[in-house]
């Protein structure tokens, strides 16, 4: 072999080989030519497929070298850089070999480009601006190569690709966004892109958000199957706190609003594992493709111009794109796996809040300032709770079942089963009874006329008139109370009241009183405490 390659180039062009790779592939993503791999490739003892009918090329070592010289100081005097520069064999793909910068096609446009690579744009983003913008009428393989003129390029890593069925997956992930002026704070933000990428076609639906949340994440998936028509069969994404709360590898625990909107849509999700980005490599790729090509270097006023850009780019360009590893249009594999994809159900996912509540002794949780009634047997202990603009379910946290479903009620109102009402008065409310017959007899006969028409949902009200008592005392609850019932308002809003606004009793000295006692009684007794004690031994004079 007259080329020497570095060690690394070596392995990488060894690992494509033993994946099946051709040397005409290899030769397009390495760079190293064709005569060259095979040489490395027959060392290492790895079968190569037999040359096509057309014939072969000229062997490596004939020629290689002086073209290359000869071309290299050519690209050195536009200002480029060649791009076999370390190693004598790691030549551009074309294999025209290295071209005169400035006999391309593309050399009048090189000061834009010049500044579009200063930003980080690829060769594919600055063929679509140069097509869009100036009128350029050239092929993106010239575009390509006058970009590599300019800088050095490097070889891709062997990965392998995961092959699946059409409609069987789809891999989602987030990426940073473009900037967009922020409605509130009129300043620039960096927003967060949502990307959802089919496995069979490579079809991505790319969403742009400001934040994200468990409902936000939700929503996103739903819009994204809208988009594509109908829905995959699982979903493959990151543990990401939105979609999943504990990662497991064998049975990771997933966030329930978004358990329930995959549930609602027939989709399961396959969380990737811990570290593990390659299980979905073709979305890190959307991704990827998608933040170095539309939106690089670019700035936006508002987020919906920042979606319409994106979703024209995603139309115009992306769609029908040949992808580099399906070596087919996107849009032509979208139509076949659209078919294969499940349809989207009738109605969308009702969207709910949740959370945990205690129940109370009346057998009710709140939600929202109302009270909905739980089974008996269930004081005391905590319920998952869910809840939107229509109903209110109460689940078990540990299996998740259903417990009860309620209507909302408004505030203050109450929700309640028959078959939720006790039959007898539990021991919780029997004590506070007794607690009201303690505190006075009006007290406890005002108690048990709540109890007897409000039930279990009056235990709030029995606590509300007892709490009285600290505040104005005993008596005066239980005069306020007397005048309750003898209004006909038993109820504890009319006690409250009636203490609040009620006259204090004005307090006066009683000058004459059985307990009064003569001042001389007292005079008796100071003088009889005062007075010295004799001792046994003392004698009068």
């Amino acid at each position: 072999m007259g080329n020497v390659l570095s060690d690394e180039k070596k392995q990488q062009v060894i690992a494509l080989g033993r994946l099946g790779w051709s040397l005409r592939r290899i030769e397009d993503a390495t760079g190293v030519r064709r005569e060259t791999a095979s040489g490395y490739l027959k060392a290492a003892g790895v079968g190569i497929r037999p040359p096509r009918r057309w014939g072969k090329s000229k062997p490596a070592n004939e020629g290689t070298t002086e073209a290359s010289a000869a071309s290299a100081p050519a690209a050195e005097a536009a200002g480029a850089k060649p791009a076999n520069e370390g190693t004598t064999d790691s030549m551009p793909r074309s294999r025209a070999g290295v071209r005169h910068v400035s006999a391309s096609i593309v050399a009048p446009y090189v000061e834009l480009v010049r500044q579009r690579m200063e930003v980080g744009r690829n060769g594919r983003a600055i063929y679509e601006e140069l097509v869009d913008t100036q009128g350029y009428t050239g092929s993106y393989i010239s575009v390509r190569r006058f970009v590599r003129a300019l800088r050095d390029s490097q070889g891709p890593e062997a990965k392998a690709v995961i092959h699946t069925a059409p409609g069987e997956e789809a891999q989602v992930d987030y990426g940073e966004g473009p900037m967009v002026r922020h409605p509130e704070t009129g300043k620039y933000r960096r927003t967060r892109m949502f990307v959802m990428t089919l496995g069979y076609s490579r079809k991505s639906v790319r969403l742009l958000c400001w934040k994200s949340s468990s409902r936000a994440w939700a929503q996103l998936h739903e819009e994204a199957f809208r988009r594509l028509g109908g829905v995959a069969r699982t979903v493959v994404l990151d543990n990401l706190r939105e979609g999943v709360l504990s990662p497991d590898v064998y049975e990771p625990a997933l966030n329930p609003l978004f358990r329930d909107v995959l549930a609602h849509y027939a989709c399961t999700a396959l969380p990737a594992r811990v570290r593990h980005p390659d299980r979905k490599g073709k979305v890190e790729s959307a991704v990827g493709h998608a933040q170095r090509t539309p939106l690089k270097g670019l700035r936006f006023e508002s987020l919906e111009a920042a979606q319409a850009y994106l979703d024209a780019w995603e139309a115009k360009w992306a769609d029908t794109r040949i992808h580099g590893t399906t070596k087919r249009q996107v849009a032509a594999m979208f139509c076949e796996e659209r078919p294969w994809l499940l349809a989207l159900p009738v109605e969308p996912f009702r969207y709910y809040a949740y959370g945990e509540r205690v129940v109370h002794l009346d057998g009710h949780v709140e939600v929202d300032g109302a009270y909905y009634s739980v089974p008996p047997g269930h004081i005391g202990r905590k319920l998952h709770v869910q809840w939107d603009s229509l109903h209110v379910r109460l689940l078990l946290p540990a299996s998740g079942q259903l417990l009860r479903e309620h209507t909302r009620a408004p505030r203050g109102h109450h929700r309640t089963r028959e078959e939720d009402r006790p039959s007898h008065a539990p021991r919780t409310t029997v004590q506070l009874l007794k607690r009201a017959a303690r505190a006075g007899r009006s007290v406890a006969a005002l108690c048990a006329e709540v109890h007897r028409r409000e039930g279990e949902t009056g235990t709030r009200r029995i606590l509300g008139v007892l709490s009285l008592a600290k505040k104005h005392g005993a008596a005066a609850l239980d005069d306020a109370c007397e005048v309750a019932l003898e209004v006909g308002v038993p109820t504890y809003r009319f006690v409250r009241r009636y203490l609040e606004r009620r006259t204090p009793t004005p307090v006066t000295l009683r000058q004459v009183d059985p307990l009064i006692r003569e001042l001389t009684h007292y005079r008796d007794v100071i003088a009889r405490l005062t007075q010295p004690t004799p001792h046994p031994g003392d004698t009068e004079t």
